[in-house]
């Protein structure tokens, strides 16, 4: 018998009241990024530390630092109540005290796809390529993946200072000639959500959620011939530079990634010499001097550090985008030319297509009873699958099908499984379209898109004795359109500054084969007991290390030339049309994409390699660009760690950042002239550019072509003639608008041709 201890009502109000007090107390406190004038350290302090400790002490003496900053801000993370926080932003030498945020992750044909298999004599030595170091910030990485293999590789880069730091299942002998260092970064997690629980995540870089170990694998992972998830997408796997060595960052935990552990782990990259930086991970919008992985990467791109980061999962809305800085490449997410196809059977014999992972037991072969889950559930929205929410006197023996929302896809058949469900269809709703994503499902199952939903819910509804069964046909691959721009890539225009297009481009980042934990399931269900060595997952976390590893190659192939060099041949040879001469699809709304939607195009690497002209940017350009934000000195020096103060007298203008592709937000308004003139009625914007040779000598000729008349484009000087590499010449190009457009957004491109090169540039001009 259990035992039912009666306690006095006045005790259980005194605890009761003390625990919430205990509990207020402790909510109050939370972590701060707390941004130093370095220069302004008073002569009696021998060391920025011991001034940081000082200043800390001064509001706080129960205080401590979680980190001290050298490389990415001048400064430290801490724990302060509000109270606290607004007193140390009173103290001298305080630039910002800032709250952290929390950050989310973006959750082998694809070498092919890009061309890099046919190419190889294009791309640099391997010699070259294995002196660049990739670094990832992530989940951490399972060193036993044979993507981490070291076969072949010389010893590690003379230039590596970093380290392989020890901790839960992880020692240095984790780390080879291929993943030249591993470090992890907890305090800030550990001082929001309390001590890691080492039963469910290990406190070291070993990867326990197999997201991390996914994107560097991606990213520069090494040749593994006779890859696959369950004979899916066999071949061989092969990260973009699969020469390049590997840096692991582990920033990400079960609760989230924490921004001052972000910042802590940027700060070492840096001072361990990464020459490229991935980032698959996004937070909330905020102005640059507030936004830390936008503080980081203008700290590393000071360095020659290239970051690559993900635009963000939530498209297809507008202004969806995470990342948008234009010192950070942002990269959307597009599909590869191969799909893993599974029909659904009806009664009615009509067949309609899905895609599906699935490997195991068959069903049937037969046709077997089909119900709505909206129809055999408990709650209102039965319809979603959700755990407990099915009967499973209504479900055992049955296909059911679910609606697509809320929940993990996978967890939808683990919940139809757990109820006695032999099979699912899966659906997508409005919000998905004909978007469709491969799973590896736990029991027989397969996606379908709306429109194709509809129709088996039309039958379904209409049929007395509704009967289905699922069909799996394994890997098809020259499939067309491809690519075409995935539903859920993030998407322009840019909410921070709508001056700068975003995304920059977009990469393969849909059902995309690479390494895997051995801690988890390919569905990361706690109740998926397989283990596979590489896994087929989705997401812009899968495009941004595209771009990441193709960056390791440029890199190596032109070790002078700076991040925004890079970006800018990535850019500027992007593709935006197939073969046929279509422009690439937007597979939301099934029409042409939109450079909002896929920013110069989708990546073309090998065009890369000689772009002709590169559009360059350097420290000073970027610091004239905060200037015309009109960003404070104290606003500048959070963001750039230096007293710099923009010239009074000196006109700054957004538009003159030498960025690649042109983004122009106007205003609609009745019989206004602006910019320079161009007559009343009508909206005058110049934008000026100056491109650098980086190829032979040679004589430019300019093209423009639009979407629409309505607005007009001119560029002077039409021609541009180059003599010698590194010559720069600089162009104007002047757009006159109508005060009242006829539509919302027109799309241009603008073209820089000597016969051989093309440097293109996408144009957005957008009213509001």
């Amino acid at each position: 018998m259990e035992k039912h201890t009666i306690i006095p009502r006045s005790l259980v109000v005194r605890v009761v009241l003390f625990l919430a007090l205990c509990q207020l107390s402790l909510a109050e406190k939370r972590t701060y990024i707390v941004h130093m004038a370095k220069s302004e350290m008073p002569a009696m302090f021998q060391d920025h530390t011991h001034w940081y400790d000082s200043s800390l002490k001064s509001v706080s003496d129960s205080a401590e630092m979680l980190y001290t900053y050298n490389n990415v801000i001048h400064g430290f993370s801490t724990r302060l109540t509000p109270e606290e926080a607004q007193a140390m932003e009173t103290r001298p030498g305080i630039l910002s005290v800032l709250p952290e945020l929390r950050y989310e992750l973006h959750t082998t044909r694809t070498p092919s796809f890009l061309g890099l298999d046919q190419s190889a004599a294009m791309f640099p030595e391997s010699d070259s390529v294995s002196e660049v170091i990739v670094g990832v910030l992530d989940t951490g990485v399972w060193p036993e993946s044979p993507s981490f293999d070291d076969t072949g590789l010389g010893p590690v880069p003379s230039s590596w200072k970093g380290e392989c730091e020890i901790g839960t299942n992880f020692t240095k002998s984790n780390c080879n000639r291929k993943l030249i260092g591993a470090r992890y970064f907890a305090r800030g997690y550990e001082a929001t959500l309390g001590p890691i629980d080492e039963s469910k995540e290990s406190r070291s870089p070993r990867d326990d959620d197999g997201h991390g170990t996914h994107t560097s694998s991606t990213a520069a992972g090494s040749v593994v011939s006779g890859a696959s998830l369950f004979g899916y997408a066999a071949g061989t796997a092969r990260g973009m530079a699969p020469r390049a060595r590997v840096a692991v960052y582990k920033v990400c935990w079960i609760g989230g990634c924490f921004s001052s552990d972000i910042l802590a782990a940027m700060d070492k990259a840096i001072a361990d010499s990464v020459n490229v930086l991935s980032l698959s991970l996004g937070g909330g919008m905020s102005d640059y001097y507030r936004d830390s992985v936008a503080i980081g990467a203008f700290a590393a791109m000071e360095k020659g550090i290239l970051v690559s980061c993900s635009a963000g999962n939530a498209g297809p809305s507008s202004y969806s985008l995470s990342n948008v800085a234009p010192w950070i490449t942002t990269v959307g997410a597009g599909t590869l030319d191969r799909d893993f196809p599974a029909y659904v059977s009806l009664g009615n014999g009509k067949n309609f297509s899905g895609v599906s992972l699935y490997r195991g037991d068959s069903l049937p072969g037969k046709l077997l009873p089909f119900v709505y889950a909206g129809n055999v559930s408990n709650v209102t929205n039965g319809n979603l699958c959700m755990t407990g929410t099915l009967i499973p006197e209504k479900v055992k023996g049955k296909i059911v099908l679910c609606d697509r929302g809320v929940n993990p896809r996978v967890q939808k058949g683990s919940v139809v499984k757990a109820a006695g469900g032999i099979g699912m269809v899966l659906t997508n709703t409005a919000a998905n379209g004909e978007e469709l994503v491969a799973d590896a499902h736990l029991l027989p199952a397969t996606a379908v898109g709306q429109s194709t939903g509809e129709a088996i819910k039309q039958y379904l509804f209409s049929d007395s004795n509704p009967t289905a069964t699922v069909l799996f046909e394994g890997t098809k691959v020259g499939i067309e359109p491809s690519p075409v721009v995935a539903a859920f890539s993030s998407r322009g225009p840019n909410s921070i500054t709508a001056e700068i297009l975003k995304p920059d481009l977009i990469a393969p980042g849909v059902n995309i084969l690479a390494g895997w934990s051995g801690a988890v399931g390919p569905t990361g269900l706690a109740e998926d007991g397989r283990r596979v060595p590489f896994n087929i997952i989705s997401g812009t976390s899968m495009s941004c290390p595209h771009v990441s590893g193709l960056a390791a190659l440029l890199k190596a192939a032109h070790p002078d030339w700076s991040p925004a060099a890079i970006r800018s041949a990535l850019m500027t040879t992007a593709y935006t049309a197939y073969k046929n001469g279509k422009l690439i699809q937007d597979v939301s709304t099934g029409k042409p994409s939109t450079p909002f939607d896929h920013g110069a195009g989708h990546v073309d690497p090998v065009s890369a390699l000689n772009p002709g002209l590169v559009y360059d940017l350097g420290v000073e350009d970027y610091l004239n660009f905060l200037c015309a934000l009109n960003y404070t000195s104290a606003q500048i020096n959070s963001l750039a760690r230096r007293n710099f103060s923009c010239e009074a007298r000196k006109t700054y203008s957004v538009n003159d950042l030498n960025y690649p592709s042109f983004a122009v937000p106007l205003q609609a308004q009745m019989g206004s002239t602006g910019g320079s003139g161009g007559g009343t009625g009508s909206t005058v914007v110049k934008h000026t550019r100056t491109l650098t040779n980086v190829g032979p000598p040679g004589t430019y000729k300019v093209s423009t072509s639009s979407s629409s008349d309505s607005v007009k484009i001119s560029v002077d000087p039409a021609t541009l003639t180059f003599s010698q590499t590194n010559e720069k010449k600089t162009y104007t190009v002047t757009f006159t608008a109508p005060s009242m457009p006829s539509n919302t957004n027109e799309f241009a491109r603008i073209e820089w041709s000597d016969g051989k090169h093309v440097v293109g540039s996408p144009v957005a001009i957008s009213w509001t």
